[in-house]
């Protein structure tokens, strides 16, 4: 009973509560405060997401960024405002919608398909004061994708990357899923946020995150933010859901608790170093796992259970680092371990247990002082077993998706991008290209997360891919007209090839597309 009306509270409390107000623009693609947000002076902590809009808008204000007035009352509603709001003293909201109607032509050898995406939703945010604050969206989703996400999804048990557990309709062939997300925030005053939400969380500065990222489906949360002078802390105790196969309907799967802590720290205007630690409490024997007090402890890189030697619950500590040596030119990366298992005198060897995973990589805006003009490279690698645990619902995952990189483990990767914008229309082109190693008929080579190490084929892998080699190419291009910068209402052309290699067979792929939509969030499918 205790844990059904915590659950009612977590997805109803952002609507009948009516802080701190998450910004929600997250997608990659749509990022209009960055430029700003990563200058020097400003000391940011860029690391943690999502962005606190109150803080974004003592920098830069998407109201001024993308302003387009039009004399045409109707049409500059449509272009420049909310579609609903109210506004007082102590009382504001806003009602937007929140949509992807998507129409796409597959091409790959011996087969030529359209798909389509039909997704419709809403999302409301308000505050109350300006201590408390509020969010809610809701999306229902019908689906055909007739390229290389049908098989994605299809190979995951029906999980969609990002969004959770579809269903079939009609022949299966075509999908029906939902996404529902939400937050009630709390500010007492300028020191300290409290959040309770459904939703997902990211740390880092790069396109992927190897600490905790937004790859899987939402969770439910508590969110305490600290601020110090140039210092930001952030304690996270989530709940995740253990799903031993795909996804089935009208089951309750097992549930998890995962309690990280992050400590940002500015130390100049041009150095930031954070330190992250992550513990993930595995079921078990009769499948649960009760709340741990024991993790409570607020300091970060302190791990009182895991020093007894048992690994009941799966530890991955990191550090990481934005250097800013002038504006519009950031360095950035990530480093981390997984506790389990390490060994300091096989440090020089590939003894399985030293399991670690690091980031590279650049950023820079108006490139050659062409204003708006930005790019993006970075470089991910992840040792084989990493993330995966002794038992299955220790993993670092929930509900089937991993929390970190897409790929699990035993990979590395180079992802690019190039964007450039003119007023309200938006170029961008983007190129990924990763190699992992998967199993065999009879050997755990370290892929996939979900699997045990204790099943590990050998304890000394390949240095740096591990079993069965694949490669895969993906790049896109892509014009955008922004229509409303509010909610980034906005309509999409582009091209996407994808190809894919196993050994000497290739498979190779281009999708083209338009689409009508609110790109508010990431989806990988990678």
């Amino acid at each position: 009973m205790k844990k059904r009306i915590a659950l009612v509270l977590i997805l109803f409390l952002p609507i009948l509560t009516i802080g701190q107000n998450n910004s929600v623009f997250n997608c990659h693609s749509y990022q209009p405060y960055d430029k700003y947000l990563y200058k020097q002076e400003n000391r940011f902590h860029t690391a943690i997401k999502p962005y606190n809009l109150q803080d974004v808008n003592e920098i830069a204000h998407i109201d001024t960024l993308y302003n387009k007035p039009c004399k045409n009352k109707v049409i500059n509603h449509i272009l420049n405002n909310n579609l609903i709001s109210y506004n007082s003293e102590d009382f504001n909201f806003t009602i937007n919608p929140s949509f992807n109607f998507e129409l796409s032509q597959h091409t790959g050898e011996n087969n030529n398909k359209l798909g389509w995406i039909n997704d419709r939703g809403i999302f409301v945010k308000g505050t109350i004061t300006n201590k408390v604050q509020f969010y809610t969206c809701f999306h229902e989703i019908q689906s055909n994708f007739s390229d290389y996400r049908d098989s994605i999804i299809r190979k995951n048990g029906l999980i969609v990357p990002g969004i959770g557990g579809a269903k079939f309709l009609g022949e299966q062939k075509d999908l029906d899923y939902s996404y529902v997300e939400g937050y009630a925030s709390y500010t007492p005053n300028k020191n300290f946020n409290f959040q309770l939400g459904h939703g997902k969380n990211f740390i880092g500065d790069g396109y992927r995150s190897l600490l905790l990222s937004d790859n899987s489906s939402n969770y439910p949360y508590l969110k305490i933010t600290t601020n110090f002078k140039s210092i930001r802390y952030l304690l996270l105790f989530s709940q995740q859901y253990y799903k031993p196969s795909g996804h089935k309907i009208f089951v309750r799967y097992s549930q998890k608790w995962n309690y990280t802590h992050y400590l940002d720290w500015s130390i100049t205007k041009w150095l930031n170093i954070g330190l992250f630690e992550s513990i993930i409490a595995a079921c078990d024997t009769t499948n649960t796992h009760t709340f741990d007090i024991n993790y409570i402890n607020p300091l970060p890189i302190v791990i009182p259970k895991e020093r007894d030697g048992s690994y009941r619950d799966n530890c991955i500590i990191g550090i990481t680092g934005k250097i800013t040596p002038f504006n519009n030119h950031i360095f950035y990366g990530q480093f981390f371990v997984n506790t389990n298992e390490f060994k300091l005198k096989e440090l020089f060897t590939n003894y399985w247990g030293n399991r670690i995973g690091y980031q590279l990589g650049y950023k820079t805006f108006d490139i050659a002082t062409i204003k708006n003009l930005d790019f993006q490279t970075e470089f991910n690698y992840v040792k084989p077993f990493t993330y995966s645990h002794n038992t299955t619902s220790g993993s670092y995952t929930h509900a089937q998706q991993a929390l970190a990189h897409p790929y699990g483990a035993n990979f590395y990767e180079s992802v690019s991008f190039l964007r450039y914008n003119w007023k309200r229309i938006f170029f961008a082109t983007s190129f990924d290209y990763t190699v992992y190693g998967t199993d065999t008929a009879s050997a755990n080579n370290g892929n996939n997360i979900k699997k045990t190490f204790t099943t590990r084929s050998t304890d000394y892998p390949t240095k740096h891919i591990n079993g069965k080699k694949n490669k895969t190419i993906k790049t896109d291009f892509s014009i955008s007209y922004l229509l409303n910068p509010l909610y980034n209402m906005n309509i999409t052309v582009g091209t996407t090839y994808y190809c894919k290699q196993v050994v000497s067979t290739k498979d190779k792929q281009w999708m083209h597309y338009i689409g009508f939509r609110t790109n508010l969030g990431n989806f990988y499918y990678d």
